[in-house]
């Protein structure tokens, strides 16, 4: 919309206002681009001027004239087979046409999930059946399964003749199933359509986008390569070379597709953090602000129309049964019912004479033949069911009229087809609450019902057991002479009830009065004009609605003839139910849209049909949105087959209700039937506006006629008090009449609420004293009293305050496109609940013909097609392979079954769409920054409101008293010296290999004779100084140990480093390298074993062999002591160095000085109270952090005997780690979270057999976890109940932290208090805030204290910004001032320039002397009000996370744990999780532990899960295998690796989804 147009006009005030609150929405990143867009059009369409050629108004009447040219054009589209009549309305497609064509001009990219090769199935046609098995004729429980029975229900009858030839040869000839739109040019529109899609451009930015940035001058059009290639050809092999978030040049067809999206989306850039804010931030969600503009009804309130009264004929029989035996004993040779086998020749015919005899003997059975005489089963009034197939209308008919004769309760139900039918249970359910125990069917049926070896009819899920009695006469006895069965006059006993199923798929069972019966079979009576003897031909199901109110019951009041029409007769000849009103002269004919529709598809011109005989076409569902298309279409082609308009007569009904309204036969040809062309935008608010200037987004609705004779109607607000609406509103249709429904049997709330409600005027007076009944309908009284129905109050679906329909969105979805993709008629529509709103889903079955490229444009299309018409965005578009939606008995779509399967991931889709972008309107706004408050006033603060600043210490090294011999010397080496002299025997270190046995062990003596052996040898062969670095590639060990101190004895500096992995020598060998040259390493030393690794051809292949320094193997040692043992001069000098990994994949090497080492040893010695006595058994990795300390420095320093279990061994045997604590006696021990998890999936099942084989952990009394991360609860947790059977006291299990800058910063020890947990509001972490709360309560996060601060160590919490200190209880950065800190970064690879604020920070304010060393983690102290072993109260340090792996998003600080903490608990199969942010959008990588066919259920279930939880959009879901998140040694996600993985296009993924 062009700017300069807007200037020119006179705009009011108060819309200039809006526009600049709009603006300043778009810059604060409040609102999308595109919502700005469409507001702002919103805002100025009244103003600007009419483009010439749009007609303001519409005209009311739609429909074409019947003349021969336009019948022709109906024929002309339907034999070019690509389009089906019954969903189409010309103005539907023309409207989707239109909304699709102003997409074309956004030229909008959505990125195609990449899928592996096996996902993409390929079915064979052969061995493809037509979607359908079903044995009914109805769509029960949804508008949609309508279409069932065809292939493709408008592939022209040339397929429907191949399938049928198919099904009745059995032949396997591939099907010309892909006959859609080529045959003619009838669908021009859309074919031109279908080329939208393939001429759009992808948008490709070459730099990471900055998204504020809406131009889109710089980008270069990447043309998709056309057709769908195999995927290991790149589809993007042609995408630019892109940036990514850190810079690093990344090409690949992932980032080209994340590109996209983000063009897609062109989210505004976010706002910066704020610091302070309100305290009661109970994170509000936006509510959606009622649109101004929106339409309100404005006509007066309505008034209870009245039908005609119900005139009371003299002859009318005062009960259905005594109609019956009037009939059997006057005229007993009258037809009553003639049954079609599947070629459509007459079956049998029953007659009156014979329904009535044959009604007596099943009566006279189920009273006396069933049970004892004494205790007979059935009294009058219990409840039967009636189990009859589809294809056995007289059958059923006895046994309904036996029940009745015997006043029994027959409950109609459908024939259990499998023991695990979709909603059968709920059926079960239903007889269970009906207590019923007999189950009246048929010989056949009973035949063919599941039976179990024995014979016996199996059981069903939630069935009552039954006692299945089969009415056949033959198989009865006949009633004694003397027998009759008593009739009564209509009263107000149950005559039957009648089945409903609900939104939710529970089973309703709705009471029938005998009273209600007979009124309503008289109304139909009068309402149909139905004389004595006329022929009616039914093809509706009888056993319940529609058709068992004409077929049975109606009928037999009125002696008339009903020819019924099976559902299996239907599938093989549509045509067969007009030959049949044209062989028989019906009068009547009852019938759905669909049976229309089919019967459009199959005609050709055919020489027998006439049908001037029928006065009333019955059709069942005339209320459904397309009935309206299927009617005008049938009317138009079978004019000239003696069809006269004024008998079509679509009727509404209702389990509760009954039939609600119904159109007259009228004679008079002049007067049409009612029309409404209703805005769709006015519907979605529920009001009734007949102009509509978007001209497209219209819904044209039929009327179902008038009331029925002797019934009131109203129509009521769908929700909260039933008050009446106004003349121009939408309501729910409420109907007060003897001939409806009771109650829902057993059920009495639900009952009161809908069978006994009170409508009020309002001025608060009720209508009437008499109760009304809710029909479950949305609709209105038009002009005359005309019923118009638009929607079933099931099909309800309130988005942001908006009402939507179900049914209307299925039309809308299906007039997309030919059906070429997926099945009409098989499409589910239902929403779910989502941040507190309802989100539309939508799911398909695919055709198997159809491409996945094919399948995604079509889903994108209809997304469009949808928001251009109704407004409403889709939340997941979701196709399925066909034949798998769950379906009714009678073949339709199971709703409630199909949307638990969405919700639990057992769909399985093969395609899916997920758009929360667009649709999810309601997340907290953004958090903005506040004016920095500095750090004094924080701080000030904190003192007036009586807060303690957050410092916490350790035990005073200065006051602690022990006789500790290591003290008088400065270094370790001159500690081992010692040793050797005064304890040369003592056993410092055992080594165990995988079966428990020691596998080695040194003395104090041993290790330092070998120290010295090693020294000469560093000195002689490898000609170094003091001060070179030695890099010691070892496998976890001894040798190890011995070299670190023989590095010492030569003034070396030693580094440590993982050898590379045989198996895996591509990727781990260059990280040996990397450190190897970032140490600056002189030389290396090593074992024999990996000398030969570093030579061989795979390690060549990987790096160069030349360019390795010396590398010395230790196996091969000389015989000779040094002359001297070097002795560093000053305590501050190097004593070695420590590299490792981050997690963010930065390698770190940290400087640790003598006097450092030295500290840290004795800080842990005190906190453990570790003396020579003492065994402690360590199983971690001996290469950096904590772990190295303790596997090889803490015995030489305390003397205590360790025992080393290299974690490798576990993967061989895991029980080794814990019978060796238990056979060693073992009182501490220190594991890694990797060794716990470990045991804990590998051990789980088998602590019954450890148990046997003496493993007893009940001496343990520490065993710590060595981490640098936040303590895993749920794991520690898991390990400690798992292990509580083998006697371990779980407040043994501990963890510790420690980072960089200083290698153990807490550490559980022995004394002092347990470790408690705490739990936090997770909304206020994320603004970076503490907020305790109870456990269990909503968002809480438990968090566990890392153990107890180190002696000598000192913690404050600063704020990482202004690094000013905080307040008890604060989040913010953990810094640490101790004599074990690390002096500095060695080096940094990748990051020269790194601080060095990370070693020698000061605060900003408060004590500025001090100098810290800044951890780079998130945590807060908490004064707790337990005692510490010095007397203090406790101070307790809470870690949250690293300040470098946060993630900010929507100016929020999430933590990746904890969405996927979430994440993993949203499905079975999702083993681990990682996540991490990209160019602003949440990418979560899951594995997926199960069958690929599961990858795709998971990427809903995902984008729900983190929306709920943690008010965030993902953007991409990547579903990979088991195994390929990488995790370090330490157990922790390499989430940097991950990510960098997924860009260059690495992890072959299962399934990539890009969300929209």
């Amino acid at each position: 919309m062009a700017d300069r147009s807007i200037d020119s006009l006179v705009l009011p005030l108060e819309v200039r206002a809006k526009l600049a609150e709009l603006d300043l929405e778009l810059s604060e990143g409040d609102i999308t681009q595109k919502g700005y867009e469409k507001k702002k059009s919103k805002l100025l369409g009244a103003y600007l001027p009419q483009p010439p050629g749009v007609e303001p108004s519409l005209p009311q009447e739609r429909r074409t004239p019947v003349t021969p040219s336009s019948s022709s054009r109906y024929h002309r589209r339907r034999s070019s087979g690509s389009r089906d009549e019954r969903y189409r309305s010309d103005v539907h497609t023309e409207a989707v046409q239109a909304a699709l064509a102003k997409h074309k001009e956004r030229k909008m990219a959505v990125p195609m999930p990449s899928k592996r090769r096996s996902l993409v199935v390929q079915t064979s046609m052969d061995a493809y059946t037509p979607p359908d098995t079903s044995s009914g004729s109805e769509d029960e429980g949804s508008g949609q399964g309508d279409s069932q029975g065809t292939p493709s229900s408008s592939q022209g009858s040339l397929n429907m003749e191949h399938w049928i030839s198919r099904a009745i040869h059995g032949s396997t000839t591939s099907s010309t199933n892909s006959s859609s739109s080529t045959q003619s040019g009838g669908s021009g529109a859309a074919n031109a359509l279908a080329d939208v899609m393939t001429q759009t451009r992808i948008e490709n930015h070459s730099a990471p986008p900055d998204i504020t940035t809406y131009t889109t001058e710089h980008s270069i059009q990447v043309e998709r390569p056309q057709g769908s290639t195999p995927r290991a050809v790149p589809k993007y092999g042609n995408a630019e070379l892109m940036e990514t978030g850190d810079g690093v040049p990344v090409s690949s067809r992932v980032s080209a597709k994340i590109q996209q999206l983000v063009n897609t989306l062109k989210r505004p850039k976010r706002p910066p953090l704020r610091e302070f804010f309100v305290d009661d931030f109970e994170e509000l969600l936006e509510v959606q602000q009622p649109d101004p503009n929106q339409p309100r009804p404005e006509g007066a309130q309505m008034l209870a129309i009245r039908g005609e009264q119900l005139g009371v004929v003299t002859n009318w029989p005062p009960s259905l049964e005594a109609a019956l035996q009037r009939w059997g004993t006057i005229s007993p040779k009258a037809p009553c019912l003639t049954t079609m086998d599947t070629n459509g020749k007459p079956l049998y015919i029953l007659t009156y004479g014979k329904l009535w005899t044959r009604s007596m003997k099943v009566a006279y059975n189920i009273l006396h033949k069933l049970g004892t005489k004494q205790e007979p089963m059935v009294r009058p009034g219990d409840r039967v069911a009636l189990v009859f197939p589809n294809n056995d209308p007289a059958a059923f008919m006895v046994a309904f009229y036996g029940c009745l004769l015997a006043e029994v309760v027959p409950v109609p139900i459908e024939v259990p087809l499998t023991r695990k039918d979709a909603g059968s249970q709920q059926i079960g359910f239903l007889l269970g609450s009906c207590g019923v125990t007999v189950a009246l069917t048929s010989d056949a049926c009973h035949k063919g019902l599941p039976k179990s070896p024995t014979g016996e009819t199996l059981q069903f899920k939630g069935w009552p057991r039954l006692l299945w009695f089969v009415t056949e006469s033959k198989h009865l006895s006949k009633p004694p002479r003397d027998w009759f069965p008593h009739i009564k006059d209509a009263n107000n006993d149950t005559a039957y009830i009648e089945y409903k199923t609900c939104k939710d798929g529970s089973v309703l069972g709705v009471t029938v009065t005998r009273i209600a019966l007979l009124t309503h079979c008289q109304a139909l009576t009068q309402a149909c004009a139905y004389t004595e003897a006329e022929t009616i031909v039914n093809v509706l199901d009888f056993k319940k609605d529609v058709g068992l109110w004409h077929g049975i019951l109606t009928s037999v009041m009125n002696m008339m003839h009903v020819i019924s029409i099976p559902y299996s007769l239907m599938k093989v000849n549509p045509l067969s139910w007009i030959q049949k009103v044209y062989a028989y002269k019906a009068k009547v004919a009852c019938v759905k849209s669909r049976d229309m529709h089919w019967a459009l598809v199959a005609h050709r011109d055919q020489r027998d049909i006439n049908l001037t005989s029928l006065r009333m076409l019955i059709v069942a569902d005339g209320a459904n949105p397309w009935s309206i298309s299927s009617c005008d279409a049938f009317l138009n082609v079978f004019q000239s087959k003696g069809l006269r308009p004024e008998v079509i007569c679509p009727c509404a009904s209702s389990p509760e209700a009954l039939t609600v309204a119904i159109r007259r036969p009228t004679d008079d040809t002049n007067q049409p039937p009612g029309r409404g062309v209703l805005s769709m935008h006015g519907l979605s608010y529920g009001v009734i506006r007949v102009d509509s200037e978007e001209k497209l987004s219209v819904l044209t609705v039929q009327d179902v006629g008038m009331v029925m004779p002797g019934g009131v109607m109203c129509v009521v607000r769908p929700e909260g008090i039933p008050l009446l609406c106004r003349t121009d509103e939408i309501g729910e249709l409420c109907v007060c009449s003897i001939a409806a429904g009771t109650s829902y049997y057993g059920l009495s709330g639900m009952t009161k609420n809908t069978f006994e409600m009170f409508p009020m005027m309002s001025s608060g007076a009720p209508v009437s004293e008499y109760p009304f009944v809710r029909t479950g309908l949305l609709g209105f009284v038009g002009p005359g009293g005309m019923v118009f129905v638009v929607g079933k109050m099931d099909g309800l679906m309130v988005v942001s305050g908006r009402r939507h329909n179900a049914d209307d969105i299925v039309a809308t979805a299906l007039a997309v496109e030919p059906m070429k993709f997926v099945y009409r008629g098989r499409i589910a529509v239902f929403s779910i609940n989502v941040l507190h709103d309802e989100r539309i889903v939508i799911i398909a079955e695919q055709r198997p013909d159809s491409t996945e490229e094919d399948s995604f444009q079509w889903m994108s299309r209809v997304l469009q097609a949808i928001d251009g018409i109704h407004q409403v965005g889709v939340y997941c578009l979701a196709l399925v392979p066909a034949n798998t939606l769950p379906k009714t008995p009678l073949g339709g779509i199971h709703l409630s079954e199909t949307k638990q399967c969405f919700l639990e991931g057992s769909l399985h889709p093969c395609n899916v769409l997920m758009c929360p972008h667009t649709c999810v309107t309601n997340l907290p706004k953004p958090r903005q920054k506040q004016p920095e408050i500095g750090p004094a006033s924080v701080m000030v603060g904190n003192l007036v409101s009586g807060k303690r600043i957050a410092q916490a210490s350790g035990r005073d090294l200065g006051q602690i008293e022990d006789n500790d011999q290591g003290r008088k010397f400065m270094f370790l080496a001159e500690v081992l010296q010692w040793r050797a002299q005064t304890t040369p025997d003592h056993v410092l270190f055992t080594l165990l290999n995988s079966r428990g046995t020691i596998a080695n062990s040194l003395t104090c003596l041993q290790l330092h004779k070998r120290a010295e052996k090693i020294a000469v040898m560093l000195m002689e062969r490898g000609h170094l100084q003091d001060g070179d670095h030695v890099a010691l590639v070892y496998p976890p060990g001894i040798d190890l140990i011995a070299a670190f101190y023989g590095c010492l004895y030569a003034g070396c500096v030693p580094i440590t480093v993982r050898p590379p992995h045989p198996q895996n020598i591509a990727t781990t060998l260059p990280t040996v390298k990397m450190i190897v040259e970032v140490s600056r390493s002189a030389c290396i030393m090593t074992s024999q074993l990996i000398v030969k690794l570093l030579r061989s051809r795979e390690a060549g292949a990987a790096v160069d062999v030349r360019t390795w320094p010396p590398v010395l193997d230790t196996d091969d040692l000389p015989k000779r002591r040094p002359s001297q043992i070097y002795k560093p001069s000053n305590p501050d000098t190097l004593a070695y160095l420590d590299f490792s990994v981050s997690t963010t994949g930065m390698l770190a090497g940290v400087k640790m000085s003598h006097a450092a080492t030295s500290a840290l040893c004795r800080s842990i010695k005190l906190q453990c109270e570790l003396y020579p006595s003492r065994e402690v058994a360590i199983c971690l990795d001996p290469y950096c952090g904590l772990g190295f300390v303790l596997w090889c420095l803490c015995s030489v320093y305390s003397g205590h005997q360790s025992i080393l279990i290299p974690p490798s061994e576990l993967e061989i045997n895991p029980s080794l780690w814990l019978l060796a604590v238990s056979q060693y006696k073992v009182r501490d021990t220190f594991c890694s979270y990797s060794v716990m998890e470990l045991c804990t999936k590998g051990l789980g099942s088998q602590t019954e057999s450890l148990k046997t084989r003496g493993l007893d952990l009940s001496r343990v009394r520490t065993c710590v976890v060595v981490a640098e991360e936040r303590p895993r609860i749920a794991l520690t947790q898991s390990f400690s109940k798992l292990f509580k059977d083998l006697n371990l006291n779980p407040r043994a299990v501990s963890t510790s932290f420690g980072c960089r800058v200083n290698l153990a910063i807490c550490l559980q020890g022995t004394s002092g208090p347990d470790p408690t947990t705490v739990y936090v509001d997770m909304r206020a972490l994320r603004h970076d805030r503490v907020r305790l709360v109870e456990r269990g309560s909503p968002h809480s996060l438990p968090l566990m204290e890392s153990g107890k601060i180190l002696p000598g160590v000192r913690i404050i919490i600063a704020n990482p910004e202004t690094k000013g200190p905080l307040g008890d209880s604060h989040l913010g950065e953990i810094w640490v001032h101790s004599a074990h800190n690390a002096s500095g970064y060695f080096t940094i690879y990748g990051d020269e320039s790194l601080q060095s604020d990370h070693f020698n920070s000061r605060l900003s304010f408060g004590d500025t002397q001090t100098v810290w060393a800044r951890t780079g983690y998130l945590g807060f102290l908490r004064r707790t009000d337990l005692t510490d072993a010095n007397g203090e109260r406790h101070d307790a340090l809470y870690v949250v996370g690293a300040l470098d792996e946060a993630m900010e998003l929507r100016g929020m600080r999430y933590h990746p744990i904890d969405i996927e903490t979430s994440v993993i608990r949203a499905h079975k199969s999702i083993t681990e999780c990682a996540v991490f942010t990209w160019t602003n959008l949440l990418v979560v990588v899951v594995e997926l532990d199960g069958s690929e066919q599961e990858a795709l259920d998971l990427v809903p279930l995902v984008t729900n899960v983190v929306l709920e939880e943690h008010y965030l959009i993902v953007g991409v879901v990547v579903v990979v295998d088991v195994g390929v998140i990488p995790i370090n040694s330490r157990g922790e996600k390499q989430r940097m690796h991950l990510r960098d993985g997924f860009l260059a296009d690495q992890l072959d993924p299962i399934y990539v989804a890009y969300n929209m």
